[in-house]
């Protein structure tokens, strides 16, 4: 185990460069090719791992660190452990790429630049917990996606990557690339793992947990596209090397997205722990002659940061502590000609549009979350709105049937503690009055002619 110190001068050192594994060649003529994936080592990884146990790939997965890349960062080994011991049924692998939250964008590029980094790694996970068929449950708006993917796994196919006595070893697999119809809820498990069975979208209670009856109420891991993706750089490297990127509890590394008001947005592959400030001396700052107001670490389900928070080390942990989640490293910059009221408002009109129903406290309270903002933005607030606002959010934090609900509320009540005063001038001041839409590129509304 590396000491304290090690781990400090290796953070040091890492988090000021890039670590490009997964983009490292995206920028290569046909990089989404299977021959370009093997010229650049493809499929080693796959050999080495079919030549082990499932035991120790599992045992690997466990000591690299490896958290959950989908947003609540649990560990990925430990995930693949909890399942029963074999009964001689099926088990299986779900991948959850259904990407569709506002401001993440990490996944769709990954599978559109390098398809074949989900394959090996989702042949190898298989391996490892005993599945012969896996899925990809992709958001099916992404058409170029899907196709793509469907050409990669193809291509796996005819070289023997997949199918039946893969490269030799006697284990077979198939994978089912499944494009979903559209809905924000379906990125929860359980109820991507309905949709899946062809029912209506919505979250399961559990327990039971997908682990013991998830897919066809068989045990069934379910991880993010980058988390599988990140498998075979794992089993290629060795989990020591995986583990020499990062902070003590939040190995390895991630990709960043950033995007809004910097020179430039993009995906930025780099070690947990690095921080907004080093990512924007990166991505050239914030555009020319505005300067940073407000962003978001994790998509627009995370607790919203403001310009005192550019150098909190972007690990679970470290954002945890200081008041909001990593969740999918979606850094959407808001300059100063950006109301946070507005930006707030149409982060409700999303969640309140994509609320499956199921429960009263979601689907009730974005509603009512959704006309308090609505009478801000337009000037016409309400006595007692603010406070209302406040209270309709902390009724449905940790009352709602899944983590939809708690994220919808987490821009209202961060919104509310770091820019209270343009809520109350939104009481009486139409948002458009206060921050012209012509000074911003973001949340301007399309007039729509009837």
């Amino acid at each position: 185990m590396k000491s304290p110190e090690t781990t400090r001068r290796v953070r040091e050192a890492m988090s000021t460069q890039l670590t490009p594994i997964l983009s490292r060649y995206w920028d290569h003529k046909n990089a989404w090719r299977l021959s370009t994936y093997e010229e650049n080592g493809g499929y080693s990884a796959l050999r080495v791992a079919l030549e082990r146990t499932p035991e120790e790939l599992v045992a690997e997965a466990k000591d690299s660190g490896l958290r959950g890349r989908g947003g609540a960062g649990f560990p990925t080994g430990m995930k693949w452990g909890f399942l029963p011991p074999p009964d001689g049924g099926p088990r299986y692998l779900v991948v959850n790429a259904d990407e569709s939250e506002p401001g993440t964008c990490k996944d769709i590029p990954l599978l559109m630049a390098t398809p074949q980094f989900l394959i090996e790694g989702m042949i190898i996970t298989s391996y490892a917990i005993g599945c012969h068929h896996a899925f990809v449950y992709l958001r099916g708006e992404v058409v170029h996606v899907y196709r793509r993917l469907m050409q990669a796994v193809q291509e796996a196919y005819a070289a023997g990557y997949l199918g039946k006595n893969i490269l030799g070893s006697g284990f077979d697999l198939d994978i089912t690339v499944h494009a979903g119809a559209g809905a924000y809820i379906c990125g929860e498990e359980t109820a991507l793992l309905d949709s899946l069975e062809g029912r209506r979208g919505q979250p399961r209670l559990k327990p039971p947990f997908p682990a013991v009856a998830g897919l066809y109420a068989r045990p069934t891991v379910v991880n993010n596209v980058e988390s599988i993706a990140s498998i075979p750089p794992i089993m290629g490297h060795g989990s020591q090397w995986f583990t020499q990127m990062g902070t003590d509890r939040s190995k390895g590394f991630g990709l960043f997205s950033l995007s809004g008001h910097v020179t430039n947005p993009g995906q930025y592959e780099a070690p947990l722990g690095i921080t907004l400030r080093e990512l924007l001396d990166m991505a050239g700052g914030i555009r020319a002659g505005h300067e940073l107001k407000f962003w978001t670490p994790g998509g627009s389900s995370t607790p919203i940061f403001t310009a005192e928070h550019l150098d909190v080390p972007l690990d679970f942990e470290s954002v945890s502590a200081a008041g909001s989640m990593l969740g999918t490293r979606a850094l959407q910059i808001f300059d100063e000609t950006v109301s946070v009221v507005k930006a707030v408002s149409r982060w409700i009109d999303f969640y309140a549009h994509e609320s499956c129903g199921k429960c009263t406290p979601c689907r009730e309270g974005t509603y009512w979350l959704k006309q308090i903002l609505t009478r801000l933005e337009a000037g016409q607030g309400l006595p007692g709105d603010i406070e209302k606002l406040d209270d309709v959010a902390s009724n449905i934090l940790g009352r709602s049937f899944c983590a939809l609900g708690d994220g919808a509320t987490s821009p209202v009540m961060s919104g509310i503690q770091y820019f209270r005063e343009e809520f109350e001038l939104a009481m009486t001041t139409p948002v458009d009055v206060s921050f012209p839409p012509e000074r911003s590129t973001l949340f301007a509304k399309e007039s729509v002619s009837s």
